[in-house]
């Protein structure tokens, strides 16, 4: 893959902060729940993020904190450009960034070609931000910027995506005898070398974040499913010395019920489960996970980035057919507000208010809205079938399509150019 050069049209941007009485607090709060459920970025409380749209108070009355120098950053990124509100452009001259059949790497869950997808137009488009550019990826810099270094995703199946769409992004550039890729801990972890950069990129299977009888990387679809409270360092330990973490997770907590919550041990004879609420059980395991980020992370050294909910689309919400689903859906959503009707906004919220918390910098890739746009771009019924399909599901295709997981080359190679511009082109905190 030839790698392109980068934008020129970054600008470094100045974004002072005051210090605010206590009580503007739950009004701030407020304030970045309804910027979120709207998409956009997640507003900086005190330099905890990267602020996109601040309005900054009077240098003459405001005193000035010293700005933090985000590790692996090359630039400031645009000032006042949100990257994450903008619109899809059709673009067949740089579009897709590879094939998918050069990419060997590509699980067969998505290799959509493969399995007799006839069109390839999901491939075709690039995201357009409001008033800027996004920097091009520049695999060259990706990896130079990572020789010695680990970069770990850490998640679910949609983040395992994200983690083989990088992949394929930067694999071209190394000889085959150069890289590798091996799993370890019954499949749970997933490691590709680069060994002439003494590199690593790396995915674990975490669905949860927390303990989970759903932690076989393998064997998971388990319908009752129980998180263990207090147990990040489970799956945490093999998170240390990482020096580029992503996380995710959402799908796994919305299951239309109240979350079974494990207090003790998974090994004791007599279990206490309670039951909390989504909204409640979601905040235990963000609470946990930044915990974990603060005890464990450098913010001079590290860089520790959460990639927002990947939606689906199976409500036909969008103005299609009533019931319908991404089946031989091949055209973008238009409407520039929609946001579908599923549980996101109230995990948002969530979100919003244990970052704001936070000490530890993290970069929110809201990916959310923008991904909501393509219901033309799931792996719909283009995929390995793991179970034989039955008659009345081969007679109504539409019962099976996945409107979950994205097909490769796609849309997930977008969240990596977002997630390279925030790395290397961060805004000022």
């Amino acid at each position: 893959m030839k790698a392109a050069p980068l934008s020129s049209s970054s600008a470094a941007g100045v974004v002072r902060k005051a210090r605010l009485p206590t009580y503007l607090y739950t009004l701030l709060a407020f304030s970045v729940v309804v910027a979120i459920i709207h998409g956009e970025y997640l507003v900086c409380i005190f330099g905890r993020f990267e602020p996109t749209r601040v309005t900054s108070p009077s240098p003459s009355t405001t005193p000035v904190k010293k700005q933090r120098e985000m590790a692996f950053a090359v630039g400031k990124g645009e000032e006042g450009c949100d990257i994450f509100s903008g619109r899809w452009v059709r673009d067949e001259s740089t579009r897709p960034h590879y094939e998918e059949s050069e990419c060997p790497y590509i699980q067969p869950q998505l290799t959509c070609q493969e399995h007799g997808r006839p069109e390839t137009e999901y491939q075709k488009w690039r995201w357009q931000p409001h008033g800027c550019d996004l920097p091009s990826f520049n695999a060259t810099l990706m990896l130079e910027s990572l020789r010695g270094k680990r970069m770990m995703f850490v998640g679910d199946s949609l983040n395992r995506g994200q983690y083989v769409s990088i992949i394929c992004l930067l694999h071209r550039l190394i000889p085959p005898h150069k890289k590798s890729m091996q799993t370890f801990n019954n499949d749970a972890l997933t490691v590709f070398r680069a060994k002439d950069y003494n590199a690593s990129i790396e995915f674990y299977w975490a669905p949860f974040l927390l303990e989970s009888n759903s932690d076989n990387a393998v064997v998971h679809r388990i319908s009752e499913r129980v998180v263990r409270k207090g147990s990040i360092n489970k799956h945490g330990k093999h998170w240390k010395g990482v020096d580029i973490l992503v996380f995710n997770t959402y799908l796994w907590w919305v299951t239309g019920q109240d979350m079974n919550i494990l207090k003790g041990s998974f090994e004791d004879d007599q279990k206490e489960i309670i039951q909390l609420s989504t909204e409640d059980a979601y905040r235990m395991a963000m609470k946990s996970m930044l915990k974990w980020v603060t005890r464990n992370m450098d913010p001079d050294k590290t860089r520790v980035f959460f990639t927002s909910m990947s939606p689906t689309h199976s409500k036909g919400d969008w103005g299609g057919e009533p019931g319908g689903n991404c089946y031989n859906q091949t055209t973008l959503i238009e409407d520039p507000n929609y946001w579908g009707t599923d549980s996101r906004k109230s995990i948002m919220k969530v979100i919003g208010e244990e970052f704001g918390k936070s000490e530890f910098p993290i970069t929110f890739l809201n990916i959310t809205q923008l991904s909501s746009y393509r219901k033309d771009a799931h792996t719909s019924i283009y995929k390995k079938q793991w179970n034989p399909l039955t008659p009345e599901q081969l007679a109504n295709p539409a019962s099976y399509a996945d409107c979950t997981h994205w097909c490769l080359p796609g849309l997930q190679d977008t969240w990596n150019e977002l997630l390279f511009a925030k790395l290397f082109y961060p805004n000022s905190t």
